[in-house]
C-alpha cells in the first residue's frame, strides 16, 4: 500500500519528531510513504478566523497537490485530526459556489485519513509492538472527536501498548484551549482552559499524556513546563514507536 504524508504546518515547524515517528510507524506495516515537499498549509488558520477568500486560495493549492498525490497513492495520511477535518469537512464548504471544485474536494477528502483511523480502520492495527512502562491518559482533540468522530481508535492503540496502563481522565473530551488563532486572540481564556485540562491530567495519576494533534500538545506542554510537572506529553505516533521501559 502507498500513502502520501500530509505533514501539517505545526508538525513540520514545531514538532518534526512526530513526522519522523509517523513515517517509522507506517513503514513498520510495509506501507510505502511518499512525501511531497511542495505542500504548504491546509488553510485552516485563515478559515477559522473568517478569511474565507484567503483560505480558499490556500486550499485550492493544497487540493491540487493532494489530487496529484492520490494519482500515485492509495490514501493521504496526516498526524492531525484538525487538518484532516479541514480537508475532509471544510473544503466542500469553501468551494460551495464552484460545483466542479466542490466535487473534487469531496473526492479527495474521502481519501484523507488521520493517522489513528488509518492504522485501525484500514490496516487493522491493534498491537503495533510498542512498549511503555507507566500510566497513560488520552486527550480527545476537538476536531478529531467532534468533526471526524474518532475516539475509539486512539484508545484501542494505546490500550494495546505493552506495559502501559491506560487511565481515562475526567472530561477527556474537554478542550485544551488552543483553538489555533483563538489562543492568540483570547490568550487569558485559552490559558485558563489549558490549566483546567492540566489539572484533570494530573488527577488521573498518569505519567504520560497522549494526543493526536500538535496544537493540543504545544498548548499543554507549555503549561506543564511552567508548573514543573513531570508528566510527559506525547503524540500518539511517538508513543507507538516507544520501546522498552521508560521513566514516567
Amino acid at each position: 500500500m502507498k500513502v502520501s504524508l500530509f505533514i501539517t504546518c505545526l508538525v513540520d515547524q514545531v514538532l518534526p519528531r512526530v513526522g519522523v515517528k509517523t513515517v517509522e510507524l507506517l513503514r513498520r506495516f510495509g506501507v510505502e510513504v511518499r512525501f511531497n515537499a511542495a505542500q504548504t498549509c491546509c488553510g485552516q488558520p485563515a478559515f477559522n478566523t473568517g478569511y474565507r477568500r484567503e483560505a480558499r486560495r490556500v486550499a485550492a493549492g493544497t487540493l491540487e497537490l493532494l489530487e496529484a498525490e492520490l494519482a500515485e497513492a492509495d490514501y493521504v495520511v496526516a498526524p492531525s485530526g484538525s487538518c484532516t477535518a479541514m480537508i475532509r469537512n471544510s473544503y466542500p464548504e469553501l468551494f460551495a459556489s464552484d460545483p466542479a471544485a466542490r466535487e473534487r474536494a469531496g473526492r479527495v477528502g474521502g481519501r484523507v485519513l488521520e493517522l489513528s483511523e488509518f492504522l485501525v480502520n484500514v490496516l487493522g492495527a491493534r498491537d503495533v509492538g510498542a512498549s511503555f512502562e507507566g500510566g497513560v491518559t488520552y486527550h480527545d482533540s476537538c476536531h478529531l472527536l467532534r468533526e471526524l468522530g474518532v475516539s475509539g481508535e486512539p484508545r484501542t492503540l494505546i490500550s494495546a501498548v505493552r506495559g502501559a496502563e491506560f487511565v481515562e481522565m475526567e472530561r477527556a473530551d474537554g478542550c485544551c484551549g488552543f483553538g489555533g488563532t483563538f489562543s492568540v486572540k483570547y490568550p487569558e481564556i485559552s490559558a485558563a482552559i489549558a490549566e483546567e485540562k492540566v489539572k484533570q491530567v494530573e488527577r488521573s495519576g498518569a505519567g504520560a499524556l497522549v494526543a493526536c494533534d500538535a496544537g493540543c500538545l504545544m498548548q499543554l506542554r507549555a503549561v506543564f513546563s511552567r508548573t514543573g510537572s513531570q508528566v510527559r506529553c506525547m503524540h500518539l505516533a511517538e508513543l507507538l514507536c516507544e520501546r522498552g521501559a521508560q521513566t514516567t
